[in-house]
C-alpha cells in the first residue's frame, strides 16, 4: 500500500462552519429521502428570486463575445460600470484600472488577503462575521482577531473594542456592511469610529458591501469608501444579492485611496489575477446592464415588497416563540435571533442545529459558526414565501418546547 494522502496542516485552523458538519448531515438526510427546508444559505434562486431578464438577456447576447479569456482584470465595459457606480455613492477617486472583477465577492476577499499577509500578521474581523472572512485570513497564515458588535446596540461594532485590539501586527480592518448574519446597518458615526482605527494605526480597510442595496424602512447604506478619501479602501460588491444572480459568480472589488502608497501590495495583487487568468466572462457581461437603469431591488425591500414583507413578518413569528428575541435587521436577508440561556440550557449550538434537522427536517445555522464566542444564537433566512416562514418557524416552536441537552 502506497503512504496516505493527508490533508494540508494549514487546513486545520480553517473552520467554515455554516458549510460544514451541519449541511453534510442534511444531505445525508436527503439520499435517505427525507425533504429538508433549508433555510440556511442566503441563495435566492432556490424561493422564486430571480435574475431580472435584462440582465439575463444582456449576457446571453454577448455570449458569443465571451469564449476567449478577457484581460484579467476583467473586460473593460464592466470595469467602467462599476467605476462610474462608485462615483455616484461619492467615492469620487475610482476609476476603471482601479477596478478588479472576480469570481463573486469570495474570490477577491481571498485575492485580497493573499496580496498581503505573511504568517503571524492580524487582521480585524467581526463578531459575529461572514466566516469566509476568518475562514481566508486563517488560510493565507494570518490570525483573524475578532471585534465585538454590540447585540444591544442593534449589533453595531463596539469602537473601543476595535481600537483594543490593534497591535503591531495588524494589518486591515474589515467592515461588513450591511453586516451578515446580523442585518445590521452601520450609522455613520460608527463608519467614522472604524476608519479612525484605520487612519491611527495604517490600516487597509475591506469593506464587504455585497448588500448594499438590501435595506429596509429608514436605514440608509453609506459606502464606507466615501468617508475616507485619504485612506486605502478595498470596496467589494457583486450581483450575488442585489440582482439575484448568485449563480453567475460576478463581484467586483474598486480600490481607491491613496493607492501609490500601497503599490507593491498592489503588484502582487495583480499577480495573483494574472495566474487564475480572468474572472468568468460571460458573467461579467451582465455587469453593466445590472448597474445600468431600473434597479429592480427597489420595490423588493419597500413596505409591500416581497423582502421587506417576508422579513417583518418572519420576525414577528419568531420572536413570539417564548424565550426567543431577535434585533430586526436594517438590511440584508437574515434573522439573526438570540435563545434566552436561563430558558434554554445550550452549551453546543451546532448540536442543537443538528438535532433540530433531526428532529424537525429543518436546517438553520447556528451562532458559533458566525465567530460569535457564545452559542446562544440562530441564523435563519428569510428569502422563502411567507407559508414556508410560517411552517419553517412552527417546526422550530415545536422543537423548543421540549428540547434539552
Amino acid at each position: 500500500m502506497g503512504a496516505r494522502v493527508k490533508q494540508a496542516s494549514r487546513l486545520k485552523s480553517v473552520r467554515y462552519d455554516i458549510r460544514g458538519p451541519v449541511l453534510r448531515r442534511s444531505q445525508e438526510l436527503e439520499s435517505a429521502g427525507h425533504a429538508i427546508l433549508k433555510l440556511s444559505i442566503g441563495n435566492p434562486a432556490p424561493w422564486g428570486l430571480h435574475t431580472p431578464e435584462p440582465i439575463v438577456a444582456d449576457m446571453v447576447h454577448n455570449l458569443t463575445d465571451a469564449q476567449g479569456y478577457s484581460d484579467a482584470r476583467g473586460i473593460y465595459s464592466a470595469r467602467v460600470a462599476v467605476a462610474q457606480y462608485y462615483q455616484t455613492l461619492g467615492v469620487q477617486d475610482v476609476q476603471p484600472d482601479d477596478v478588479l472583477l472576480g469570481n463573486g465577492v469570495s474570490e477577491l476577499i481571498c485575492m485580497s488577503l493573499q496580496a498581503l499577509l505573511d504568517p503571524g500578521d492580524e487582521v480585524l474581523v467581526p463578531s459575529p462575521d461572514y466566516p469566509l472572512w476568518t475562514g481566508a485570513v486563517s488560510l493565507c497564515g494570518g490570525e483573524a482577531v475578532h471585534y465585538r458588535c454590540d447585540e444591544s446596540q442593534g449589533w453595531q461594532p463596539d469602537l473601543e473594542d476595535v481600537a483594543a485590539r490593534v497591535t503591531p501586527q495588524t494589518r486591515a480592518l474589515v467592515i461588513i456592511n450591511p453586516n451578515n448574519p446580523t442585518g445590521a446597518v452601520y450609522s455613520r458615526e460608527t463608519l467614522l469610529g472604524l476608519l479612525e482605527v484605520a487612519r491611527r494605526h495604517g490600516l487597509l480597510v475591506l469593506a464587504d458591501e455585497i448588500y448594499d442595496k438590501i435595506v429596509y424602512d429608514d436605514a440608509k447604506h453609506i459606502s464606507v469608501a466615501s468617508l475616507a478619501p485619504d485612506l486605502l479602501v478595498f470596496s467589494m460588491g457583486g450581483l450575488s444579492k442585489t440582482h439575484r444572480a448568485a449563480g453567475f459568480r460576478s463581484g467586483w472589488l474598486a480600490i481607491s485611496g491613496p493607492s501609490h502608497r500601497a503599490a507593491e501590495y498592489l503588484e502582487g495583487l495583480q499577480l495573483l489575477a494574472n495566474m487564475r487568468l480572468c474572472p468568468n466572462v460571460p458573467g461579467q457581461h451582465a455587469i453593466q446592464t445590472a448597474l445600468g437603469g431600473y434597479q429592480s431591488i427597489t420595490r423588493l425591500v419597500q413596505p409591500g415588497g416581497r423582502l421587506y414583507e417576508q422579513r417583518h413578518h418572519a420576525w414577528e413569528k419568531l420572536t413570539s416563540i417564548p424565550g426567543v428575541t431577535c434585533v430586526k435587521p436594517d438590511g440584508a436577508l437574515y434573522l439573526f435571533a438570540r435563545l434566552d440561556p436561563d430558558l434554554y440550557k445550550i452549551h453546543d449550538d451546532e448540536q442543537l442545529i443538528v438535532d433540530l434537522l433531526e428532529q424537525q427536517h429543518l436546517l438553520l445555522s447556528h451562532g458559533t459558526g458566525f465567530n460569535l464566542p457564545t452559542p446562544n444564537h440562530l441564523r435563519l433566512v428569510f428569502l422563502a414565501p411567507v407559508d414556508v416562514l410560517d411552517d419553517a418557524i412552527e417546526r422550530l416552536r415545536r422543537f423548543l418546547e421540549t428540547y434539552k441537552q
